[in-house]
């Protein structure tokens, strides 16, 4: 299969993408008909001047996107695999060799979800189906793509409820494709009982599950030292706002937290200044932080891991040396067993023609 060479022509390693955010548009139009669900336009073209967009909203707005197309998705058995397969597929082309995809089982399921997402009626397609069924797709598609893909699933801030039932999926699927829990969604939210998060996070350490929050995106630097003090999150999703709390961004970085970094999704979202040379990635880079480069929602911003790779090779000076040590990190943070991580470091390491741990 054609492998892309791109920006940067090694393997790559992914952290940070969202399965709902990342669906073909092709596939929405094939089960918005086959369905008979309503979609704002009937070629890929048409509908992507809906969903897609490459001038900054504001996060709430960049959200709303995904009410377009979800109905034509969720609820469905045979769209829920789908994606999913297509996306290792999707990412095998673009040269990523391994890739931890997130989503929420509750938004793309009908039953056994109060309130049931997306408008749909109820049907029976339950959130632990749901993350069955993603499960079968990405090991097809690794079967067949032949890369390494495994899922992280969303707790969502505006829903606290359901935040247990994740970290039990989490626990129930934990060697089965799942290899962590996330936060996701709307930072800038009141959350009403944000205690049930807590909780369920606090299981999740108590049972060995691996932790990442979305914080410091839309949010201020108090979300990233919440995400890692209360939360006790390994990762980071996005972080660009610690550098406005110098303490807590030297502390993260002594300790090597991993900063999950989307360089196109933050100026689409207007989480940073359109600015691109004036980026926290540039601080990131100059003090040799601990941080990797993602896609986000390729969907939405329309975009590749090139765009984000080609982004950082323009406007923020990346090198060739850069771009290894970026992934060798990816991979050193991933969620994997220990001798999985090993066996993908030394992939890399061969591939880069690099001694271990020179980098």
């Amino acid at each position: 299969m054609e492998r892309a060479q791109g920006v940067f022509g090694g393997p790559k390693v992914e952290l940070h993408v969202h399965l709902d955010g990342a669906i073909r548009p092709e596939t929405i139009l094939y089960f918005g008909k086959k369905r008979g669900i309503p979609l704002p336009g009937n070629t890929v073209e048409e509908l992507l001047k809906y969903i897609s967009y490459d001038t900054p909203l504001s996060l709430p707005e960049f959200l709303e996107k995904f009410n377009y197309y979800m109905p034509a998705i969720a609820g469905d058995r045979e769209a829920v695999k789908r994606i999913a397969y297509e996306f290792v597929e999707t990412k095998a082309k673009e040269g990523v060799t391994y890739v931890e995809v997130r989503y929420s089982p509750h938004f793309l399921a009908n039953a056994g979800v109060t309130p049931i997402p997306w408008g749909q009626a109820e049907g029976d397609l339950t959130p632990d189906e749901v993350v069955q069924l993603v499960n079968q797709g990405l090991k097809e598609g690794e079967r067949d793509f032949h890369i390494k893909a495994r899922s992280i699933l969303c707790c969502m801030r505006h829903m606290p409820s359901w935040s247990p039932e994740v970290v039990e999926l989490c626990k129930k699927y934990q060697n089965d494709s799942v290899v962590a829990v996330d936060l996701a969604g709307d930072e800038t939210l009141k959350v009403e009982d944000y205690s049930e998060h807590k909780k369920a996070y606090e299981e999740a350490e108590r049972c060995g599950i691996h932790r990442t929050v979305h914080a410091g995106e839309a949010g201020p630097a108090a979300m990233v030292k919440e995400a890692v003090c209360v939360l006790k999150a390994e990762r980071v999703g996005h972080g660009y706002h610690v550098l406005e709390d110098p303490e807590l961004y030297k502390q993260l970085l002594k300790i090597q937290m991993h900063f999950e970094v989307c360089p196109w999704s933050s100026y689409l979202t207007g989480a940073c200044s359109p600015d691109f040379t004036k980026h926290p990635v540039i601080q990131f880079k100059k003090d040799c932080a601990n941080y990797s480069l993602n896609t986000d929602d390729p969907l939405i911003f329309n975009s590749t891991i090139d765009t984000d790779y080609g982004i950082v090779k323009e406007y923020m000076g990346f090198t060739e040396e850069e771009f290894k040590r970026v992934n060798i990190n990816a991979a050193r943070s991933s969620f994997l067993p220990e001798q999985e991580k090993q066996e993908l470091l030394s992939e890399l390491y061969e591939a880069y023609g690099m001694v271990p741990n020179a980098s």
